[in-house]
């Protein structure tokens, strides 16, 4: 699909809407931006049209990103929509609900989905959305410099902007791995997207904006919805606990006791939330949120719940773009819960059925061994399903033997020709430890899934000129105990081989100087 833009410093009150085969972009006051493409959807031609230049002013001292977003509100409300149905369906179900509706099932037990309008959708082409969603980036203009509203249309069409509780989240680096991937791996294009460079420091900020957002609008829908629950082994409480706070709502955390690292503890406590430190794992705390929030007027706020997965998404659409819409040939997921694998599939699938790009890449869910039921289920060809007990494992958000999401996993993986690895406690710290040698300094969810990568590189699944994608969750520094204990050498029945302790030596200049010389032999001699 060929597409021709140029950008011109101008203002305009542009509305959303095609005329005559010709789109215009709705992104409030942005350059407008020209653009000419093939439509490859109903095969007629599209035009993106720039507005007359005019001079650009600063809004109004006393004017806030909201009220000037306000100002330029499309005269025509969207007419685009999104909907729960029961998930894998099929066009056959006629089951559906509001998102206004209060439910998190289907009448069968199920789980449910967020389907969107796609007809409407495709009445624009693919370059028509991917200039829309170029030219939102980097922009402060609210709510579109949010990752995740930058690609609003997407997400909850019908939500007002007004309502939205976003840090402009997302937008996450998308680096290239350059040491690792030649000095470990032989590949030349291994890149990471380092989600946990986010608001609280996870991917899960991607999703909770979109879950506390629709809360926000119900509570001024006046649903009785006094505030918003979650399980966590720690990141999503911080991300609900923080989302919560922004806008006022309170927030209730179920954390298994001594299970989470202190960083991850005290985000929730930093930010108001009524914290249960409850005698039980992750699976407990879990079953036990479920039952209280059918009890009372509590939003539930895990992945159960299908809203956070369409701002988990809105990663996968990133990955494209930063890539300028080339589409990589592999991207590995860190799985505990089993959503974001599912999250990143239908992002990837949402861009090939709109026309934004021609395929997706293949994925790999990567599980720690400690907690590995989807990598035991496709282990067996995908025919017997069991939750196991989950085992103390460094990569403690990933700590489940019982993943809500365990159907969209397998329903992602089986159409994207994914696979399934898994890493032992030693293998994620290891791999973890040379990760941070490269200068990265990552999480061990994501030192999982790197050894997924060494796996099937090593293996010759991953060939050396593929290009390859590990999606980081959370920043490494909400794990500096871990990384502390493998340096130390302290962590029973492991090995630590890349440990790198500091050499303790007296305040001398001699034996300083005798200590320096031995190290720097010994790199030479490298």
């Amino acid at each position: 699909m060929a597409s021709s833009c140029s950008l011109f410093n101008s203002l305009s009150s542009l509305n959303h809407k095609p005329h005559n085969h010709h789109h215009q972009i709705t992104h409030g006051p942005f350059p407008s931006i020209s653009c000419t493409s093939n439509n490859n959807h109903n095969n007629n031609n599209a035009a993106i049209q720039s507005s007359p230049s005019v001079t650009k002013h600063r809004r109004a001292a006393d004017e806030n990103i909201r009220e000037e977003a306000r100002r330029h509100r499309p005269s025509s409300p969207t007419t685009f929509s999104s909907k729960y149905v029961p998930f894998n369906s099929g066009l056959a179900s006629t089951e559906s609900y509001s998102l206004d509706e209060i439910v998190y099932r289907s009448r069968s037990g199920g789980l449910l989905d967020v389907q969107h309008d796609m007809e409407a959708l495709m009445k624009f082409d693919g370059a028509y959305w991917r200039d829309l969603f170029d030219s939102r980036v980097g922009r402060t203009t609210w709510p579109y410099g949010s990752g995740v509203w930058s690609k609003k249309e997407w997400v909850l069409p019908e939500i007002d902007s007004d309502d939205i509780v976003s840090a402009f989240e997302g937008n996450s680096n998308l680096f290239w791995a350059e040491r690792f991937g030649k000095q470990f791996l032989g590949m030349n294009d291994l890149w990471v997207k380092h989600c946990g460079i986010s608001h609280t420091g996870s991917f899960k900020d991607l999703g909770m904006t979109v879950l506390v957002s629709q809360v926000n609008r119900l509570r001024k829908m006046n649903r009785p919805v006094f505030g918003v629950g979650c399980a966590s082994t720690g990141d999503t409480s911080a991300a609900l606990s923080a989302y919560c706070a922004s806008a006022g709502i309170p927030s209730i955390v179920f954390l298994p006791a001594n299970k989470i690292s202190i960083a991850q503890l005290v985000q929730p406590i930093a930010n108001g939330a009524f914290v249960l430190s409850i005698d039980t794992d992750f699976d407990g705390c879990m079953k036990l949120i479920r039952e209280v929030t059918s009890e009372l007027p509590i939003y539930l706020a895990n992945s159960l719940n299908s809203l956070r997965l369409e701002g988990q998404k809105t990663a996968a659409i990133e990955i494209l773009q930063q890539f300028d819409w080339e589409v990589p040939d592999w991207v590995i997921v860190p799985g505990g819960n089993l959503g974001n694998i599912y999250a990143f599939y239908k992002g990837f699938k949402m861009c090939q059925e709109l026309g934004l790009v021609s395929k997706i890449p293949r994925l790999v869910c990567a599980q720690a061994a400690n907690a590995n039921p989807l990598y035991l289920y496709y282990k067996s060809g995908w025919k017997d399903f069991k939750a196991v007990r989950a085992n103390t494992t460094f990569a403690s958000a990933i700590q489940i033997g019982d993943p809500v999401s365990i159907d969209r996993a397998v329903y992602a993986l089986k159409n994207s020709n994914g696979i399934v690895e898994e890493a032992t406690e030693e293998e994620l710290m290891d791999a973890m430890a040379q990760a941070d040698s490269t200068g990265m300094f990552i999480c061990p969810h994501t030192g999982v899934a790197l050894t997924a990568l060494i796996k099937l590189r090593n293996s010759g699944v991953i060939g050396p000129m593929d290009r390859a994608v590990v999606v980081s969750t959370a920043h490494g520094l909400k794990f500096t105990q871990s990384k502390i204990d493998y340096h130390s050498k302290t962590i029973a029945d492991m090995a630590c081989r890349f440990a790198n302790p500091p050499v303790q030596v007296e305040a001398d200049f001699g034996k300083v100087m005798d200590v320096l010389k031995k190290y720097l032999k010994h790199k030479a001699l490298k």
